[in-house]
């Protein structure tokens, strides 16, 4: 039977372990997408967006930076219990050097990006909880990195997540996401083992289509400095929520 996100101890995530395989160095493919997503919010006003939300934060700092030069406030949503410690550090004493190479290149493809890595995260306010807490709307801006497609093997449950991500922002309010592709089940350090979804820019597309508009989807390749997790590359997503129906 597929794992669903309720059966997954997600307090005891790994947090060393995730860090140590995927961010204590800046990999070409998270270079790709800063790159891809400074695009899109060079294309916003400077703190133009009063409240953002990163919706599984988990322990990845750059999609907070990348937000940080067009939001005034920045919710990141986090449930997991270690990933909520490592942020809480992060946000109250100095941030692991590791993230100065992320921030560095956020701000030389975005100037508005604040000049120190603490002031990127000073508007940042962790908050206990996962996507179904979130209140729907309340947001000009949501942001979402490698979430949907890691936290079930249900396809359905990963539509329902898709809808919920949407639907956190206002009618017309930004949205900008990150899949990886065809992510099976997988491990991270000696033993865990987590969900995956496979999904495809096609899946993405087809799923997003009625929830947003100026839907743009694109794909990165996989990068070879980084595990063999069994993913074929990333998803890279923009958009506008659309209007909520009638009814």
């Amino acid at each position: 039977m597929a794992v669903l996100n309720d059966d997954v101890n997600w307090d005891s995530w790994p947090v060393e372990d995730y860090l140590a395989e995927n961010y204590r160095e800046l990999h070409p493919s998270d270079a790709a997408v800063i790159t891809h997503h400074s695009a899109f919010y060079r294309a916003l006003e400077p703190d133009g967006v009063a409240r953002s939300v990163e919706v599984g934060a988990g322990p990845n700092l750059y999609p907070l930076v990348l937000a940080s030069a067009a939001s005034r406030h920045i919710d990141a949503v986090e449930a997991g219990a270690s990933n909520a410690a490592y942020l809480e550090r992060q946000l109250s004493g100095p941030p692991d050097r590791s993230w100065l190479p992320f921030h560095a290149l956020c701000r030389e493809l975005n100037p508005e990006v604040p000049e120190t890595l603490e002031e990127s995260l000073a508007p940042v306010r962790l908050v206990h909880g996962d996507l179904r807490s979130i209140e729907p709307g309340g947001y000009g801006l949501a942001s979402m990195h490698f979430v949907a497609e890691g936290a079930t093997e249900d396809f359905e449950e990963f539509k329902e997540f898709c809808r919920r991500f949407v639907r956190c922002a206002a009618p017309g309010g930004h949205l900008v996401a990150a899949f990886m592709e065809n992510m099976p089940t997988y491990r991270i350090g000696a033993d865990s083992r987590w969900p995956g979804c496979p999904v495809d820019t096609d899946v993405v597309t087809e799923v997003f289509t009625p929830l947003t508009d100026e839907l743009t989807v694109d794909r990165i390749p996989s990068d070879p400095t980084l595990p063999d997790y069994g993913d074929s590359g990333m998803i890279l997503l923009t958009g506008v929520a659309a209007a909520r129906p009638a009814g």
